[in-house]
């Protein structure tokens, strides 16, 4: 109790209570009503509320049970995640290591991901156009660049997810004449 009143004084706000199930149940709705969201994601942001704030309910917290209970619902759906996630990062220009490593972290699993494995295959040459284009790369630059800015360009392709053949292809374009897409 000591601890409690030594908080209110020195931050001036009162701490929240402890989560119950109820309590924990309406976070998580609230949650996947205002995110698009995978099961990983919502059990993550569940977990950490937890922790931050201390548990009060009669049975153990149950993160998992409630995070199923969703999907069960129809609240979630990996695989419509996946493709939604997935396709957002192409538009941007990421490529298909990139996207990958993201929907890992999501928590997708691979059966999860078959859908939006095929999307990012079919539109992996537009990915990397929207990326030259948003960094004036190769067909998009304004005059020949030099090898020190060339690897730069390189690592920038590489870092945003697309293969080395790629970046390589899109790098070395001469600026200002179109590219033709990669026969595949």
């Amino acid at each position: 109790m000591a601890h409690v009143a030594c908080c209110i004084m020195m931050t001036g706000k009162r701490l929240p209570p402890p989560l119950d199930e109820s309590a924990l149940r309406d976070m998580a709705l609230r949650h996947v009503a205002r995110f698009a969201t995978s099961r990983g994601k919502l059990l993550a942001y569940l977990k950490r509320k937890i922790k931050e704030r201390g548990w009060g309910g009669e049975a153990p917290a149950d993160p998992d049970g409630l995070a199923d209970r969703f999907v069960d619902l129809g609240y979630i759906d990996d695989a419509g995640y996946a493709v939604m996630k997935s396709g957002a990062l192409a538009r941007r220009g990421y490529g298909a290591r990139r996207i990958g490593e993201e929907l890992r972290a999501a928590g997708i699993g691979e059966e999860d991901r078959e859908q939006a494995d095929a999307q990012i295959a079919s539109e992996a040459w537009a990915a990397a156009d929207r990326f030259a284009r948003r960094k004036r790369i190769g067909p998009y630059a304004t005059g020949p660049i030099d090898p020190k800015q060339r690897e730069k360009a390189i690592a920038a392709f590489l870092r945003a997810g697309h293969a080395y053949a790629v970046a390589r292809r899109w790098v070395d374009a001469p600026p200002g004449e179109p590219m033709a897409a990669e026969d595949e």
